[in-house]
């Protein structure tokens, strides 16, 4: 099957189950293809060896939802495997770090810390996350420099990645809310690597 056609896929069963429609187009890139953050489903049939990543997210209610999880197809190499595990810690720590008064550079740098003690940093090529609103990315942007202090209400992407040229790469998706305690996190899914 090509990545396009699991893409195509995707949009049909989210409007069966009642969504309103896509956030965005799905991304759907698999084996090198992946090792580009925001690359577009193509021809590329999927192999087995190959790490798959799924960028999706359905309109309800007239607001957008956006969601990462990644695909092993049969046994895929070590290194990728090793770095889903680091970007999902990385979640982990920037989800952490999410609560009000923290400041949006926090939570990059709490995600950020993981990927370079890790040995990777130069591999985690764009911010770590993007508010979610009436539109799919919008302030507030977790990202080094940026002050703003998050407050109750806010929602928002935590999405820290890697991507090793030519191999192939991953990236650990959540919907973030911040809440007058703390934070919730809105996406339910496992966050661990799906084996086909």
């Amino acid at each position: 099957m090509k990545e396009r056609e699991v893409a195509s896929i995707f949009q049909l069963e989210l409007l069966k189950a009642g969504g309103e429609g896509v956030s965005f187009p799905p991304i759907v890139v698999s084996g090198p293809n992946s090792a580009s953050p925001h690359a577009w489903p193509g021809d590329r049939v999927l192999e087995k060896g190959d790490i798959v990543t799924l960028d999706c997210g359905a309109t309800w209610n007239g607001y957008p939802g956006d969601i990462t999880r990644n695909v092993a197809i049969g046994d895929v190499d070590p290194e990728l495997e090793r770095i889903h595990e680091i970007a999902k810690e990385a979640n982990a720590a920037g989800r952490e770090a999410c609560r009000p008064g923290a400041l949006a550079q926090d939570v990059d740098r709490a995600a950020r810390r993981v990927i370079e003690k890790a040995g990777y940093g130069k591999y985690f090529i764009h911010r770590t996350g993007h508010g979610l609103g009436l539109e799919i990315h919008e302030p507030p942007y977790m990202m080094e420099g940026n002050m703003q202090e998050l407050q109750p209400g806010m929602t928002f992407t935590v999405e820290p990645g890697i991507y090793l040229p030519g191999k192939g790469g991953v990236r650990v998706e959540d919907n973030m809310l911040i809440t007058p305690k703390g934070a919730e996190t809105l996406t339910r899914t496992s966050r661990e690597l799906i084996r086909l």
